[in-house]
C-alpha cells in the first residue's frame, strides 16, 4: 500500500469572528503536498497564506473541509493528539524566529530533541549548528545573535529532528537581502538533504521560483 501523502487539504474553509462580523479567511481551498516536494505559497497580504499553514499544521481548526497529515484526519484528533502526530514529523519556521531567550543557541536546537527523548540531543544540536555555520556561536543567547544568525538557529532547530514536513512562514521576511539569500540557500539545501517536504509562504518571487511548484492564493482560494 502506498504511503500517505504528508499533507492533503480538501475543500477547507476558515471563518473567524471579528467586531464587524464573521470574516472568511479560507474559502473551499484544496491542495496536496507529496513526500519531498517543495511548494511555495504566494499571494497578496490577506490572501490566507499564513492561515493556511496554521490550519495545515493543526494549529487552527478549519470551519469546514478536511485536513490530513500523513493520512490522519486532524478533525478526529484532540490538541494532544495533533501534537503527538506533529512531534518529530512536522517542524515550523516563522518570520520572527521564536527562539527561547533564556536558552543558548545550542540549547534552543536541543530542546525539541530532548522533548522527543533523543539521547544524543546535545551532540545532534552541535552538529546542526555546524551545518548552518554557527558552531562558534553555540553558547550565545538569542539577544547576542544577529537576525540572520537567529533564523539559522531556528532552521537548525526545525530540521535537527529530520521532519518529514517543514512549514516555513516568511522565513526571510525580517532579514536584509544578504542574510535572506543565505538563509534561503541553507533552507533549500538542508530540506533536500533530509528529504523533507517543504511548504513555504513568501512574498519573494525569486525564492518561490526555487520551489518545485508555486501555488498562488487570492481571497482565500487557489487562484486559477
Amino acid at each position: 500500500m502506498a504511503a500517505a501523502l504528508p499533507l492533503v487539504l480538501d475543500n477547507v474553509s476558515l471563518t473567524l469572528p471579528s467586531a464587524a462580523g464573521p470574516v472568511e479567511i479560507l474559502r473551499g481551498l484544496s491542495a496536496r503536498v507529496a513526500a519531498g516536494e517543495r511548494v511555495a505559497l504566494v499571494g497578496p497580504s490577506g490572501s490566507g497564506k499564513s492561515s493556511l499553514i496554521a490550519v495545515a499544521a493543526g494549529l487552527e481548526r478549519p470551519t469546514g473541509g478536511k485536513v490530513e497529515l500523513f493520512g490522519q484526519d486532524l478533525a478526529r484528533l484532540d490538541e494532544d493528539g495533533r501534537a503527538r502526530l506533529r512531534r518529530g514529523r512536522v517542524s515550523l519556521v516563522f518570520q520572527s524566529f521564536h527562539l527561547l531567550p533564556n536558552m543558548t543557541a545550542a540549547e534552543n536546537v536541543a530542546a525539541p530533541l530532548e522533548i522527543a527523548r533523543q539521547g544524543d540531543a546535545a551532540e545532534t544540536a552541535q552538529a546542526w549548528l555546524e551545518r548552518v555555520g554557527l558552531s562558534p556561536r553555540a553558547r550565545h543567547y538569542p539577544h547576542q545573535l544577529s537576525g540572520g544568525e537567529q533564523q539559522r538557529v531556528a532552521l537548525a532547530r526545525a530540521l535537527a529532528c529530520r521532519p518529514a514536513l517543514l512549514f516555513a512562514d516568511e522565513p526571510t521576511g525580517n532579514l536584509d537581502a544578504v542574510n535572506a539569500a543565505h538563509v534561503a540557500g541553507l533552507m533549500f539545501d538542508l530540506v533536500a538533504e533530509t528529504g523533507a517536504a517543504l511548504v513555504l509562504v513568501t512574498h519573494d518571487e525569486g525564492l518561490a521560483g526555487r520551489a518545485d511548484r508555486v501555488v498562488r492564493l487570492r481571497d482565500g482560494r487557489v487562484a486559477a
